[in-house]
């Protein structure tokens, strides 16, 4: 045959001698096996042996027909069964063998215990509701369906929300629910025990249980005012709650998972300390978790056996609780028995060392059953964990097995003993023009015949030809070695620090043999698929050279390996990948040392993720200091700063409350003034502390008071409920000196400063004095006035427009006020705000807290003229192409007399360098006319009006664009509107239905109806069908016809005509012997007045 090696590399030569051998198992499902229902059921058993095994199965120690069972096949040439099940997968459960035999011997695999998936439902049933009281503990049980395999358990409250755990709440591993002290805000939810497994992913739910929290004392605090049900609740000392007692021992097996858990009732809730044989604990290995409740050892070692102490305490004292650990292990290998493959005649041993806690024992079989019920066999000898043979014959081929076992568990191994002929005299000579024996240092025959050549050159190409001989015969082989050049990686990668989110690059660039297919692929850690096959792939970008990661995460951080593989070698350059971000959130945040303000906290740094810690920000819910304040609610939680940024915010801590101190602050803004319509009192108010200043419970305010400048003691009252308090039997207005001071449970605060107040206020009887104006300007003044004798507050101006100095000019009358503070010999304020050319009235008066005094005398002033405000209404309007025009009306306010107009324009359409033009125009002319040049210039108008002072403020605006197309654009003619067609067709066709109607009736005649009354004179309008009626009753007529000669004939009741020519409203007077109705219909628009007198019916 041929083989190809690399030139410079250590390499040998093999000739593959093919012999028989006894079966060995090198595959098997694990001894525990859990199944999904949902999927077929694989149960695994790969074996080799030449020649290849017959596989069997045995379910529980009995023979599996799989030929029988239409649901059970076995792979082809392999022991793996295949159970397609339909209906009912847990017929198949049980505990499997499987055996593999071929002519050599029998091997065995280990018991399979096959177990299916189950997710069981908890059983239909009613929870009583259950009532604590306040302060003791309580256990809520969940009591999951048993699985296999173990469901996961979660608490929730009445809204499917997870119930929040913190020290006093939590979860132990059962799934029960710990509560160390009941508080009333745990019944305000109720409580559900959810279970979930893992392998159908399906979830079940107990039934909610109600909790009802009972108070021991003062119940009403208790339902209305929850919060404080904590602060009331009796405190105790802690106590066990699991494990129970002071001391207890557990198992933990070797390399397995250890759980220790530790919850304990009180109140406050007690802290929870681990330590190991009485010394601080090492965590190495170790993880507390539950609010240090549990201790979590992820692979059990021998150092971990020992005592492990919880010691739980607050501030009512400590109890300890010692668990004892004892180490145990199922059996595990020393020395595995290995296979033994001799020459006819030699002598070996197959060794089977084994250890566990207890010591395991160790039985031998032989084809799967004891070797001690097994024809003997010459030279074999069984000596504990060891079996020897001695000159081996054909017949002594076996597969042995080695069964290590204790009280927790067992392990199995195969080994078998081949037998072969004696191989003797092995040569190797190489062919290249000729033989000859090898020779040389580079070439070197192994004992079992091997051709070793060391540092291969391309000149090692050519034939080998390797000669075996023995007893029986002589047989060679030729081998064919070609020489290739090695796979060189000229650039590798290089380990790669970036920051997350960042791209990341590696190198891999390589030389090669032509002649050779070579394959670069990417793997990641010891992930041995292609990168491109992950889901890493859509940001991964791979060139010839070089690998690139775009929007690096977290989770891409590892080991990248660079693998260049031809069908000679593999070579491959690994790199690590290190991703810097923020920090990982701090957790485990903890509350001890507690005072009235401070308090400890400890916490677990989260990942630093490759970049040092440099700060930590610790939040509270409410706005703290370094100091805490007393008798406040606090929450915590820690945020961690490092290069990149800050961490997200840990879990908050629970809820702590510091103990009570005397208060701190001092009551606020303390006033003192009469209060009421009285004037013999005097209301002392304060603002009242925030909560967070009460500092205890039963807050309060002791009120100090005393007449200023006299001997008398300091009176004090002391209010809970009230910021104020009213002390009556005062003089008028006569000075207090107050303070207030704040109490609470634990004493009393600090006094306030003196602050000085008055009692009730009454009218004020005396008016400033001496009230005049002086610097009168056009809007603003000084007043002077002589303040009164005794000191008030305030001095109030009340002044009015009395009329503009312009005739004609009308005003408005409405008082104006301006309060000025009362201080000084000779009191003086500035007016502002005043309208330019008027005349003003003004008089001034005392005010204080409740009344205002007289009136002082009125007097007159004048404002001088002043700058006109802005003139109104100014439009710019566009009459013709070529002419635009202005106007506008006189300011509101001319504030003097106008002496005229300035109007400013300039174009804006042409140079920056254009003029300003300016009109002066007449005050009596309110308009103005400008030629354009073209039809194209816009102008910029501005405007102001002026009197002798000067000119106001003036209005600006730009001419609107008034080219000819716009211009016609705009004028939209009528005519065109679709609405004005319409409208029009409307009432033509209006006027056409009239004239049809009037022609119709026309041709016709018609009776007109006429109403006729008890005798008296009625007259009445009758138009085109139309009734009349009059306010006598109604009765039946003659028929009068009125034709259109114009004359009207009336049938009387005797059958007499009456006839009487009329013309168009004319009056027409006929005998009728009786009141009757008359109808009649008009051809045309006509008015017949119809005259009826008492004496002749006519």
């Amino acid at each position: 045959y041929k083989q190809r090696i690399v030139h410079g590399k250590k390499r040998s030569l093999f000739i593959l001698i093919r012999f028989r051998q006894p079966p060995m198992i090198f595959k098997e499902s694990p001894q525990d096996y859990i199944v999904d229902p949902v999927d077929p059921i694989i149960v695994e058993c790969e074996a080799t042996g030449n020649p290849p095994p017959v596989f069997t199965w045995t379910r529980n120690g009995v023979y599996l027909n799989v030929a029988r069972d239409p649901q059970v096949s076995m792979r082809w040439r392999s022991g793996t069964l295949e159970i397609f099940f339909w209906g009912r997968p847990n017929d198949y459960e049980g505990v499997y063998q499987c055996t593999a035999t071929n002519e050599f011997g029998s091997a065995l695999s280990s018991y399979i215990n096959l177990r299916v998936s189950k997710a069981r439902t908890w059983l239909k049933e009613y929870l009583e509701p259950v009532s604590v009281v306040v302060g003791l503990p309580l256990i809520l049980p969940c009591n999951p369906p048993v699985g296999p395999p173990k469901p996961s358990t979660y608490w929730l409250n009445s809204t499917m929300a997870l119930i929040r755990q913190d020290r006093r709440v939590s979860k132990a591993e059962n799934g029960d629910l710990y509560f160390s002290s009941i508080v009333a805000e745990d019944a305000l939810t109720n409580y559900v025990c959810v279970a979930r497994f893992p392998f159908t992913n399906t979830i079940q739910q107990k039934p909610p249980l109600i909790l009802f929290v009972k108070c021991q004392v003062l119940c009403q605090i208790c339902v209305l005012f929850y919060v404080y049900v904590a602060r009331m609740a009796a405190h105790t000392a802690p106590r066990f709650l699991k494990p129970k007692g002071t001391a207890s021992t557990t198992i933990a097996m070797l390399g397995e998972e250890l759980i220790l858990e530790c919850f304990a009732a009180g109140v406050p809730t007690p802290f929870i300390k681990w330590t190991k044989d009485w010394e601080e604990m090492s965590m190495t290995g170790k993880k507390l978790e539950n609010f240090n409740k549990t201790l979590r050892i992820k692979n059990v070692s021998m150092d971990d056996g020992g005592d492990y102490i919880c010691t739980a305490s607050n501030r009512m004292g400590s109890l300890d609780h010692v668990i004892t650990v004892r180490v145990k292990s199922v059996p595990f290998w020393v020395e595995k028995p290995e296979s033994l493959v001799l020459s006819r005649d030699d002598s070996g041993s197959i060794v089977c060392r084994a250890d566990g806690i207890p010591r395991p024992q160790i039985q031998w079989l032989v084809n799967g059953e004891p070797i001690s019920d097994a024809p003997k066999s010459p030279g074999r000898q069984v000596s504990g964990d060891t079996l020897t043979f001695r000159a081996v014959v054909p017949d002594s081929a076996a597969v042995f097995q080695c069964n290590a076992s204790n009280q927790y568990g067992y392990i199995m191994a195969n080994a078998f003993l081949a037998v072969m002929g004696k191989i003797s005299n092995q040569r190797v000579y190489r062919s290249k023009g000729g033989l000859g024996t090898l020779e040389g240092s580079r070439h070197r025959i192994l004992p079992n015949g091997t051709l070793e050549i060391r540092n291969t050159k391309l000149q090692d190409q050519g034939s080998y030809v390797c000669v075996a001989s023995n007893v029986i015969g002589r047989d060679e082989k030729e081998v064919q070695l070609e020489v290739k050049e090695p796979i060189k990686i000229v650039r590798a990668p290089h380990n790669t620090v970036v920051i997350r989110g960042s791209l990341a690059r590696f190198d891999c660039k390589i030389k090669f043999d032509s002649t050779l297919d070579v394959t670069v692929t990417w793997l990641k850690d010891k992930n041995k698929r292609d990168l491109y096959l992950t889901a890493l792939s859509y940001r991964m970008t791979k060139d010839e050279d070089s690998l690139s990661i775009a929007d690096v995460y977290r989770r891409d951080e590892g080991v990248y390996t660079c693998r260049v593989k031809s069908e000679l070698e593999e070579v491959t350059a690994p790199a690590k990948l290190t991703v810097m971000d923020r920090p990982d959130p701090p957790s485990d945040l903890e509350i001890s040392d507690p005072s009235e303000r401070s308090v400890r906290l400890t916490w677990v740094p989260g990942l630093s993720n490759h970049s040092p810690i440099k700060g930590t920000h610790i939040h509270t819910n409410i706005d703290a200091n370094k100091n805490l304040t007393p008798f406040v609610e606090y929450r915590f939680r820690v945020i961690t700063v490092n290069g990149i940024g800050p961490s997200k915010p840990s879990w908050p801590s629970e809820y702590y409350q510091t103990g009570g101190a005397v208060p701190d602050a001092i009551p606020r803004n303390i006033q003192g003034m009469g209060s009421g319509v009285f004037r013999n009192n005097m209301e002392i108010s304060w603002e009242p502390l925030e909560y967070r200043e009460w500092n205890g419970p039963k807050l309060g305010y002791m009120v100090w008071w005393r007449r200023r400048d006299s001997r008398e003691e300091w009176k004090n009252y002391t209010t809970y409920w009230w910021c104020s308090y009213i002390i009556y039997d005062t003089d008028t207005f006569t000075p207090y000196e107050i303070k207030v001071q704040a109490v609470n449970f634990f004493g009393y605060g600090p006094e306030s400063t003196i602050v000085l107040g008055y009692s009730g206020e009454d009218r004020p009887v005396a008016a400033p004095s001496d009230l005049s104006v002086s610097d009168i300007e056009s809007s603003t003044l000084t007043v002077h006035w002589e303040p009164v004798s005794r000191l008030w507050l305030v001095s109030q101006v009340y002044y009015w427009r009395e009329n503009s100095r312009l005739p004609w000019h009308t005003v408005s009358r409405r008082i104006k006020t301006k309060s000025f503070k009362a201080n000084g010999p000779r009191l003086s304020g500035t007016l502002t705000g005043l309208v330019p050319y008027s005349n003003y009235r003004m008089y001034i008066v005392v005010a204080n807290n409740r009344y205002e005094g007289p009136p002082s005398n009125t007097i007159e002033f004048q404002t001088p003229e002043g700058v006109p405000s802005i003139p109104r209404s100014f439009r710019i309007m566009h009459r013709h192409y070529d002419t635009i025009y202005l106007d506008w009306e006189e300011p509101a306010e001319p504030n003097g007399i106008l002496t005229g107009y300035i109007l400013k324009y300039q174009t804006l359409n042409v140079t920056l360098g254009d003029r300003i033009q300016v009109e002066y125009i007449t005050p009596n002319i309110t308009y103005f006319s400008l030629r354009r040049f073209d039809r194209y210039t816009r102008y910029k108008f501005s405007l102001a009006a002026q009197t002798e002072v000067g000119a106001g403020e003036a209005f600006t605006e730009e001419s609107p664009h008034f080219t000819t197309e716009e211009y016609t654009r705009d004028q939209v003619d009528i005519v065109t509107q679709g609405w004005f067609i319409g409208l029009m067709c409307a009432v033509a066709l209006l006027v056409l239905i009239m004239l049809i109607v009037f022609f119709i009736k026309r041709s016709r005649g018609g009776k007109y109806p006429v109403y006729q009354h008890e005798p008296g004179p009625v007259t009445a309008d009758i138009h085109e069908s139309s009734q009349v009626t009059t306010d006598r009753h109604e009765s039946s007529l003659d028929t009068v016809d009125y034709h259109e000669s114009g004359q009207i004939t009336v049938d009387s009741p005797e059958s007499t005509k009456v006839t009487a020519s009329i013309a168009e409203s004319s009056q027409v007077s006929a005998d009728l012997p009786e009141p009757r109705h008359i109808t009649a219909y008009l051809p045309e628009p006509s008015q017949i007045t119809v005259v009826l007198h008492e004496s002749s019916h006519s």
